[in-house]
């Protein structure tokens, strides 16, 4: 057991340390872009290599669009759930 566990804190040292150089890799690539004043492209970097998750309502929304193309519900119950999910905030 003890080396299983050693082998697991051995693997999430090296994912942090990954994600530590990527980190400062992609930082230092964006501040060189706002230093040559392509600020607009610095986030357009970021963004692209750090994206957002979907949200939770983005999912369901998803799902529930999966669910009217597929299944037979009365439409008034996936139309509530749909008017329900589209008034939260993301």
């Amino acid at each position: 057991m003890l080396i299983s566990v050693t082998d697991h804190r051995l693997s999430n040292i090296c994912a942090k340390s990954a994600q530590w150089g990527a980190d400062t890799e992609l930082e230092a690539c964006v501040n060189w872009l706002d230093r040559e004043g392509w600020s607009g492209e610095s986030r357009h970097l970021r963004a692209a290599r750090r994206p957002k998750p979907p949200s939770l309502n983005s999912i369901a929304l998803q799902m529930l669009g999966t669910i009217e193309r597929d299944a037979h519900y009365i439409p008034e119950i996936t139309d509530t759930i749909r008017r329900a999910l589209e008034a939260l905030d993301d």
